[in-house]
């Protein structure tokens, strides 16, 4: 299960390392390491690297990828904004608040999928968006969950302001949460929010469907390491899309590896991956990736960071990191791009020249 947490001490903690490890200069090498965490689309790189696919592809371009899993998803990120690990699996959100908003210039090599319902606000009861007004609401809070509650008021004209409070819960707790009297609504994400509409009185009110393309999975790489060594790029994205290419196929063999690699059952995972858009095709990746709706969901983003104090370390505004998408555009501090949305090795791979 990905958890997706996100604590200003974290992004406090990933400047400083930046700082100190990020590397100025980067060079060629024949040795990489990349970091992922369980989640529905992330999967795929546990089974790469199991299966010897990654070494396969990596051995193509005589290097060699050790694909590493990390159990503390933060942890994972400040790792390689620390520059333990060559790419990382995180959000788009938290790519840009952690490494990109503590100034590690990193690119996203792969856009795997978005969530399209795997994160859902749940209210007990009878009731709609309009009735929390006044009702606490449980969730991890600067995660995506809080993103998703944002976007949820937003669409009824409300605001946190207009809550009882936020209370900060543990994605550990947030089921035994839901069953006291005291909870009245949660935000969270897959598995969990699946436990939670089968118990009694659970209405579901708002999902990541309701905002499709705007909580996005990655695969971000140090971009100056992806410069110097473009057969690291190559090599991930073949290993990524063959995968892909046997998911897409419906291969129980594989799609049983992963499920249970993430505690559960074929028929729990496919029911995750259908809340989960996933982008099998690497065409379909880059006509997302090149589409106008990701500069203004970036810019979305930025925005609810920087209203929470996230987006690096003394921002003076939702523009202070530069985000550049294919086709050269930037959005934020064209000065300052940390982050970049590059879609040549999905292009290679839809191309079949990898």
């Amino acid at each position: 299960m990905k958890t997706k947490t996100l604590f200003k001490t974290a992004a406090l903690a990933s400047t400083i390392l930046a700082a100190s490890f990020s590397p100025a200069f980067a060079q060629e090498k024949s040795e990489f390491r990349v970091a992922w965490s369980i989640y529905v689309g992330w999967m795929p790189w546990g089974y790469l690297e199991d299966s010897g696919i990654m070494d396969k592809w990596a051995e193509k371009y005589d290097i060699d990828v050790e694909i590493v899993q990390i159990n503390d998803y933060v942890e994972s990120i400040n790792q390689y904004t620390a520059g333990a690990f060559d790419g990382v699996s995180a959000t788009n959100m938290d790519t840009l608040s952690i490494p990109s908003g503590g100034g590690v210039d990193t690119t996203a090599l792969i856009v795997g999928d978005f969530s399209n319902g795997n994160d859902a606000l749940i209210l007990k009861g009878e009731g709609d968006i309009a009735s929390l007004a006044g009702k606490p609401v449980n969730l991890v809070e600067l995660s995506v969950s809080h993103y998703l509650l944002a976007r949820a008021l937003d669409s009824v004209s409300l605001s946190e302001a207009d809550l009882d409070g936020v209370i900060n819960t543990s994605d550990a707790d947030m089921i035994a949460a839901f069953a006291t009297d005291d909870v009245q609504a949660v935000v969270t994400w897959n598995p969990l929010v699946s436990a939670i509409m089968e118990e009694p009185g659970a209405n579901m009110l708002f999902d990541s469907s309701d905002i499709p393309g705007e909580i996005i999975d990655l695969m971000v790489v140090n971009t100056e390491t992806l410069a110097a060594n473009p057969g690291f790029g190559k090599a991930l994205t073949g290993a990524w899309y063959e995968v892909m290419g046997l998911m897409a196929a419906g291969d129980e063999a594989v799609l049983t590896a992963m499920a249970e690699a993430s505690g559960t059952d074929l028929a729990g995972y496919q029911a995750q991956l259908a809340s989960t858009e996933m982008f099998f095709d690497p065409a379909d990746a880059v006509v997302f990736t090149q589409s106008d709706q990701l500069p203004d969901t970036m810019t979305s983003v930025a925005d609810f960071l920087f209203d929470k104090g996230i987006l690096g370390e003394g921002a003076p505004s939702a523009d202070f990191v530069g985000i550049e998408y294919p086709d050269g555009s930037v959005t934020g501090d064209a000065g300052n791009v940390t982050f970049r949305f590059d879609t040549t090795y999905m292009q290679m791979a839809a191309d079949g020249a990898l």
